[in-house]
Formats: C-alpha cells, structure tokens, sequence
C-alpha cells in the first residue's frame, strides 16, 4: 500500500493474516477515503508485461488531438499520454503511478470479438519507451478485457484501488 498514514494506524486495519485482501476490503478503504479525505476509485487487477521487440502486430495510426472518453480518463492519471488509433480500436500509453508505463485499450462496439483488443494489447508492448515494461488496470469484472491482456502476454501481479480528491 502506498499512501501517507502513520504505520500503527494501518496495522489496526489489516490483520497480519489477511494483508493481501484487507487493504482492498470495503471497511478499510471506507476507513482510508475518511482518513485521508479522498474517495476510492473501482478495485482493478494489475497486471504487467515485458516490453516486446520489432514491430506491433498491426498498423497504428498516431493520433494528436482526441476527445475519446479513454484518451480523457488516461489525461486526468497519467502523463506523457500518447495514443493510437487502429480501425475501430484505440491504444492509449501515458505514466501513470510511480512513473509507470500503463496502457488503456477500448475497442468501439462493432469491432468486438474478432482479437483487436488483443492485439492492441499486445501493441503497447512495442510501443513502450526506453524498454520498459508496461503496466494494465482491468475492472475484474470487465472479463474480455482481461481475457485479452492475458492472451497478449501480461501477468497478474496484484490488485489496486486509486484514490483521489472528490470532483466538484
């Protein structure tokens, strides 16, 4: 957990057996949001992959200027944000938390089912600078989002929950 509060308050909290799911359990982040006058965003699976060499598996178009809802929600947690367009498909790759490479991916209703997301997934692993893994936050429930990130190569390596100021 990373977040501003004093050690023996968190200890109160999370019991030394159950440290791997009380920090993302309702009464804590209850607690957490009141704390620390914040409001929890959704509890999402981190997951990650290496970086990939060559080319990306499809053709990418650079895109400068975009009002797509990702490309906003990625511009409010992330910096550096670029993004991609492929047909139907959108690759977005900004430094979100800690400086970390994270990768959105949405894919536009009439072109589900037919791997694109997959492959935009498994894109950003060619996109990401310096050689550096990339990072993905998938709603647990969202399970052709997840489906497809795992297909394109990343692990499950935790989970995490945002919290931010309360937008006026």
């Amino acid at each position: 957990m990373a977040a501003d509060v004093d050690q023996r308050w968190l200890d109160s909290w999370v019991d030394v057996d159950d440290n791997l799911s009380a920090p993302l359990g309702a009464l804590f982040l209850s607690a957490l949001e009141e704390r620390l006058r914040l409001v929890s965003g959704t509890i999402d699976v981190v997951l990650l992959a290496p970086p990939a060499t060559g080319e990306p598996p499809l053709p990418l178009t650079p895109v400068t200027d975009s009002e797509h809802r990702r490309v906003r929600r990625a511009r409010r947690y992330r910096q550096d944000v670029e993004v991609w367009t492929s047909g139907p498909g959108t690759l977005v790759l900004g430094r979100g938390l800690a400086g970390r490479w994270e990768v959105a991916v949405e894919v536009d209703e009439d072109g589900r089912n037919r791997g694109l997301g997959r492959s935009l997934a498994a894109a950003a692993r060619h996109l990401v600078p310096e050689g550096r893994p990339v990072w993905a936050q998938v709603a647990p429930g969202n399970a052709a989002s997840l489906r497809a990130f795992l297909a394109a190569g990343y692990t499950p390596v935790g989970g995490e929950v945002l919290l931010m100021p309360v937008r006026g």
